[in-house]
Order: structure tokens, then sequence, then C-alpha cells
């Protein structure tokens, strides 16, 4: 099945979205029992850890923890916001830097000022949207961050957009509350779905679509530990307690250049079968043999897949073993934690 298709569902009573681009699952979202990221807090400071310069913060759903704490004593109340999920047995990753964030806007309460999405080019269109701007935030100390996909769309939905972000800022942080609380609760996947997957899709909402638009056999494949590449390679995908292990294999091809071919595949779909999976963390590629002449042409080649990812992902580089390595914001939470 040729373009793109976003069907929201439900697996297990979990409200689930996912997004089917030419047939092939490329993205994935389950709400999960942990806190959303996006999910706001007004939480307690706990105690310092100086060796790791953050502090332990008290909220209403368990320990969370803020790095760069500089000038905050224990006791003091502060706004905090989830960022990803936490690993098993840890703290809640927060920043004390919110942000309410929307189909078309970002409303910044920390950071004044009024930006366009540098993606958008056409300088009478950021004309546009800058007027657009100006008008919804009139009165407003907050920043806005209009995103790429304001381009071309009507001024009444941005402007009611950009008003719905306000009043969620003005609620949050006008809240009267003195003890730790749960302010504003993070998007479940259906409005994940319609805020990030933005580019223009058919949507499927239908009762048992995941069975009928194949969502179903692509999640039985992300549960298991082989992902197929194109031209017969395989990745094998294992989490472990420290990281996640990507071995990279040629399959059946057993031409000279196999190595290179499957390590260029993998550099090309391995943010997918990260994504789909929910796996973050520190990644280690143990990559098919190749000629080091073809690591400057497989580092670029990963990094343009990973421009386009969702998921932040940073390249650390080679080993002295020639393993490759990375670290993905834990962003999701991992399909195996919630679909036994």
């Amino acid at each position: 099945m040729k373009g793109r298709t976003i069907v929201l569902d439900h697996i297990e009573n979990r409200e689930a979205a996912a997004l089917m681009v030419d047939g092939q699952l490329d993205d994935f979202l389950i709400a999960a029992d942990a806190p959303a990221p996006g999910t706001i807090y007004r939480a307690r400071a706990d105690r310092p850890v100086k060796g790791q310069g953050g502090m332990f913060l008290t909220t209403p759903d368990g320990p969370a923890f803020l790095r760069q704490i500089k000038g905050l004593a224990p006791g003091a109340l502060m706004l905090v916001q989830v960022t990803g999920y936490a690993e098993p047995g840890k703290a809640l990753p927060v920043t004390d830097r919110v942000l309410f964030k929307s189909r078309y806007a970002i409303v910044t309460p920390d950071a004044p000022g009024l930006n366009i999405s540098r993606s958008i080019h056409d300088e009478d269109e950021r004309d546009r949207l800058l007027e657009i701007a100006h008008e919804s935030m009139e009165g407003s100390s907050h920043g806005l961050i209009l995103r790429s996909c304001c381009e071309g769309e009507g001024a009444a939905e941005i402007a009611e957009d950009i008003g719905a972000m306000l009043a969620h800022a003005d609620q949050v942080l006008n809240d009267p509350g003195t003890e730790p609380e749960l302010l504003l609760e993070g998007d479940g996947p259906h409005v994940l779905a319609w805020r990030d997957w933005t580019d223009p899709a058919e949507v499927v909402t239908q009762p048992g679509s995941f069975e009928t638009h194949g969502v179903l056999d692509a999640l039985d494949v992300a549960r298991g530990i082989s992902e197929p590449l194109p031209g017969g390679g395989y990745l094998y995908i294992q989490p472990t307690r420290a990281l996640v292990a990507v071995d990279v294999n040629t399959g059946s091809d057993t031409s000279m250049a196999a190595g290179t071919k499957v390590n260029f595949a993998c550099a090309k779909g391995l943010a997918r079968a990260l994504r789909v999976r929910g796996l973050g963390g520190q990644i280690t590629l143990d990559l098919a043999p190749m000629p080091k002449k073809d690591r400057r042409g497989f580092e670029a080649s990963l990094r343009a897949a990973l421009k386009a990812d969702s998921v932040e992902t940073t390249l650390a580089g080679w080993t002295p073993l020639g393993h490759y390595e990375l670290q993905r914001k834990r962003g999701r939470i991992p399909l195996s934690e919630v679909l036994k």
C-alpha cells in the first residue's frame, strides 16, 4: 500500500497510534503506565546529589531527578516537566524549562520572543505568520515558536492553537497550590499523532484497524530481535541493562561488498527500527566488515537518516574495536515493557 496512513486504535486497552508509510510501520506510539513526557508537576526539592550536579525532587508520582540545580535549596517548590521515560528503578527525568507544545505552536514561558521555524524559507509566508503571532500574543509576556507545519495553514487554525497553549500556560503558571501536584498531563498517543505526524496522510480511526492495516503483523516483527534490511541483510537488536546492542548481519549475501552494502542499509533503517521499538540510551553497533575508507560515507548516511528522525540522537563515533556508538534520548517507552 503506497502513501502515508495514520492508524488510531487500542491494544490491550491501551491507546495507540501507528504511522504506516508505503505499507511499512514507520512509527508507533502506545500509552504506558508511567507519566508521559510533557507532564508538568509542581515539585518540591528534596536532596542534592553533589557528584552528579543534580537534585532529587518529590512529585505525586514518585521521585524525579533534575540536573543543573544552581541556587536551588531543599524544600523549595518549582515547576518541572517530564522529558522522557525513566529506566526501571530510577527517578523521572525532568527539566525546569517548561514548554506548552501543540501542532502549530510552542509557548515558551522562560524564553520571550516570537520565532518562526527556520525550515520555512518563503519571506512572505514568514511575514504572514509573524503577523498572526503578534496578534495572538498581544499582552502576553511568554515566548512563542511557530512550527514548520504552520506553512500554508489558515490564520484561524493557527491562532486557535496559540490561544489554547496560552490558556494552558496561564493556568499552570498561575496555579496557587503549595504542595507537590500534577498540573498538566502529557499528551497521549492519539494527540501526539495529530501533533507531530503533520505530513499529509489518510487517518483511520475504526476499531480493529491495526489488524486490517497490517500494524499487528509489523509489531510482531518489532517485538522480536530480528529486523530485515533491503538486500537480504538483518539487524539483530538486543536491549541489555547497560545498552542496546545492534549486530549487523549480511545474511545470504556473500559478495565482496556485502559488508559495505548491509552497513549502509543499516544506516538508513536504524532510526526506524529503534523508533518503533521505543529504544533509547546507549546504542552500540557491531557492523559488518567493511574497508575503513567507507566509514566516512557510512557516518554521512547515518547522520542524514537521523536528521529526519523525531528522537534526538548524538553520534559518539568509533571505538577501538571498530564498533560505532550513539546516545539516544529515552523519549519512548520500550515496546517490550508495554506489550508482553
